[in-house]
């Protein structure tokens, strides 16, 4: 390699570095930007209506607003003081559940008792020390509260950012493309922009319905604090496959206190939902939303967790919606389509001597020059 290729790759990997460092910033961004593009929607149809873009802004940050005060007013508190409840009544409720599976052991058959089961003074010591460490997990994204309150403010003032002039930063992004293809990657920002909008349109719609079902069929069972296990239920549906899963648990844990039956009764309401909101909410709402097959849905959650936590597992979806829509335009349509047979075989014809080097001449079409970057007005 040249001196040219080397400086190149050093480059590469110190900035690859930098971007490994500062990945939770890049998260928050990104979220900013999720947030940025589902406002940018509302703006449109207020433009749309014909309002200015400045004032369609300002009406929509202060419908936002308004419903940001309506919600922490008045479901906040509430949520707030049940959610500690729920909180005590975990120890107990675990223990009650070890209670009931150590009678169904006293009750087992006689074939049954040939097994080396452990016992319940066995499972409780070696399942304290896992409880402990799963509410530690779940309560450390709230330990920290003034980091978690700076995040939420850095992501409101970006998303606000974004939103009134998405023009300037969606051109510097564009610029960093070659000119040839500024105009392809204005297009896939579009497709990008469609798929993000119709994700949280979807999962919202899907979210609130979760959370209403659940609260009516845990008034029905009479299970405490429904309130707080509805909107958890609601807030989980966010993340998919593992959401849902940790719904169940306060529910369950809760309901142990009072019966098992009214446990079964809580996982089969569980359940339930779960396949109404997967075989009818979510085909309804989510028609025109980026279809992702389910091991890939899956796979992305572990990924993404896997390198960045938390904050990753809550935004696996966009990502991996935003990485199909580039991974499908960018890869598979402008690279890997026209890549055909032919194509190829005409390549290697193409290839001829010249002196001690090799001239190459493609024959597969290329992208149409693109216009200068200020020639691009699409909303972000």
């Amino acid at each position: 390699m040249k001196l040219g290729q080397w400086l190149g790759f050093l480059c590469l990997t110190i900035s690859l570095i930098i971007l490994w460092q500062i990945r939770q910033i890049l998260l928050l961004i990104f979220m900013a930007v999720v947030l940025a593009t589902a406002l940018n929607s509302l703006v449109q149809r207020f433009q749309r209506s014909g309002i200015k873009r400045s004032r369609a802004v300002l009406v929509t940050l202060s419908l936002m607003l308004l419903l940001s005060v309506l919600f922490v007013g008045l479901i906040v508190p509430p949520f707030v003081s049940q959610f500690l409840r729920l909180v005590q009544l975990l120890p107990p409720g675990i223990e009650q559940a070890l209670n009931w599976v150590e009678t169904l052991i006293n009750r087992q058959p006689d074939w049954f008792s040939q097994l080396e089961l452990p016992s319940a003074t066995t499972l409780t010591q070696e399942l304290q020390p896992l409880v402990r460490n799963l509410l530690q997990n779940f309560f450390a994204l709230f330990s920290n509260s003034l980091t978690v309150l700076l995040q939420f403010l850095l992501v409101m003032v970006l998303t606000i950012m974004l939103l009134v002039n998405p023009l300037a930063y969606r051109d510097a992004f564009i610029i960093l493309f070659p000119s040839f293809y500024r105009r392809r990657a204005d297009l896939i920002l579009q497709e990008c922009e469609i798929a993000l909008g119709n994700w949280f349109g979807g999962v919202l719609v899907s979210s609130l319905c979760v959370a209403l079902l659940s609260g009516i069929g845990l008034w029905a069972l009479q299970i405490q604090l429904v309130l707080a296990h509805a909107l958890l239920a609601g807030l989980l549906n966010f993340i998919p496959n593992i959401g849902p899963t940790l719904s169940l648990v306060f529910p369950l844990v809760v309901a142990l206190l009072d019966t098992p039956w009214k446990a079964i009764a809580v996982i089969v309401l569980y359940l339930i939902i779960q396949q109404f909101e997967s075989y009818w909410i979510t085909p309804t709402v989510m028609a025109r939303q980026v279809s992702l097959l389910p091991a890939i849905t899956l796979a992305a959650q572990i990924f993404f967790a896997s390198f960045f936590g938390f904050l990753g597992l809550l935004l696996a979806l966009p990502l991996t919606v935003v990485a199909k829509v580039w991974i499908q335009e960018a890869l598979i349509k402008d690279i890997l389509n026209p890549w055909r047979g032919s194509a190829s075989h005409q390549l290697v014809e193409s290839i001829e001597p010249h002196g001690s080097e090799v001239v190459v001449s493609p024959t597969t079409p290329s992208l149409p020059e693109a216009p200068a970057i200020d020639e691009i007005n699409d909303p972000i």
